[in-house]
């Protein structure tokens, strides 16, 4: 969809206190609170009262993308410090990567991360990332051996070893993430059991979520933002299974943005869903028509993200802006390991 001129991101903007930003997950998991905004009305609950929201023929939606150990931290050749950040493999062993500082992977140039073991840099491509290759050992036993979950830049800390369960969803299958569909976090094995029992469905697809889902937008213009893609896969049988509760007069809830975005970006010109496999570079913005998605399950988000912008077309901007100034006064915990939200349509 062509994004309308005119539309800035100073309007996504927000101050958010520091001590907000989680920095750890609720000491248990499904333990979140959750924030209902439905209308006017903006209601305090937690995340085990989710299931009250749903009815009997739902579809909840999930991403099924398991985060991978894809970060390396490592040494030049002077010894100085460098890191390395994989995105998605390339063929013959090779990686798409990014990494700081810039001048540590030019081509040519390596850095090691273990005894006889290192990352050369082969190519810079034009979006700036770089492709790179492993010598010393396979890029599955790099990763096993020296690889770190890659824990979001706003998390003051290393990864500990609770963070290897708690960064993953309990649903979580396929490798292919540098950051986790963090909606997903908060759901228990007791949740899911109870919307079964509810007469809710599940349904699953697969969306490797990048490190541009960080990135802020930096251009006045949202028309000119370049939006990082992210490879996505819609299955036959989600297709059905949202064919078949549309039909019933059930609603698509979709947990996490990741969610929202695969499937909206599996639509055909007539906007029925497809099943699909590909890369999706879609971005949502206020006036975007909503094809398949009824409910959103979501996280709260960075100042002038692409992720605020999509909920904001989701919800209705002041609604998201409302909801957002009652979340920091109530003292919601943000981000990736904070609190939720429930969505309902503007």
């Amino acid at each position: 969809m062509p994004h309308r001129r005119g539309q800035s991101a100073d309007d996504y903007d927000y101050q958010l206190p520091e001590e907000l930003i989680a920095q750890r997950p609720s000491p248990e998991r499904g333990g979140s609170r959750l924030l209902v905004v439905r209308g006017d009305e903006l209601q305090n609950r937690r995340f085990t009262d989710l299931p009250g929201y749903l009815s009997p023929g739902d579809l909840l939606v999930v991403n099924s993308s398991k985060v991978r150990h894809a970060r390396f931290i490592g040494s030049r050749p002077s010894g100085a410090a460098a890191e390395v950040l994989l995105i998605h493999p390339e063929q013959e062993d090779r990686w798409v990567a990014l990494g700081r500082p810039g001048s540590a992977l030019q081509p040519g140039k390596r850095i090691v991360i273990g005894p006889d073991v290192s990352i050369e840099t082969v190519q810079v491509l034009e979006d700036g990332n770089r492709v790179v290759r492993f010598l010393g050992a396979s890029a599955e036993e790099a990763i096993r051996q020296f690889g770190r979950l890659p824990l979001p830049p706003y998390i003051d800390r290393d990864p500990d070893h609770s963070d290897d369960d708690r960064y993953q969803t309990i649903y979580a299958e396929r490798l292919g993430s540098v950051a986790a569909p963090t909606a997903g976090l908060h759901f228990t094995p007791a949740i899911l059991a109870e919307l079964h029992t509810a007469g809710v469905r599940l349904g699953m697809l697969d969306l490797e979520v990048g490190p541009g889902t960080f990135k802020p937008v930096e251009v006045a213009d949202l028309a000119d933002h370049p939006m990082h893609a992210e490879r996505f896969e819609v299955p036959d049988a989600l297709v059905q299974a949202v064919k078949e509760v549309k039909a019933g007069g059930g609603s698509i809830w979709a947990v996490g943005t990741t969610v929202v975005r695969a499937l909206e970006s599996a639509v055909d010109d007539k906007g029925r869903l497809q099943s699909r496999v590909g890369e999706t570079r879609l971005f949502i913005t206020p006036g975007y028509r909503f094809k398949v998605v009824d409910r959103m399950i979501t996280n709260f988000h960075l100042p002038r993200s692409t992720l605020l912008m999509l909920v904001s077309a989701f919800a209705g901007q002041s609604r998201i802006q409302a909801a957002y100034r009652h979340a920091v006064a109530e003292r919601y915990r943000f981000y990736s390991y904070g609190d939720a939200m429930v969505l309902f349509p503007d």
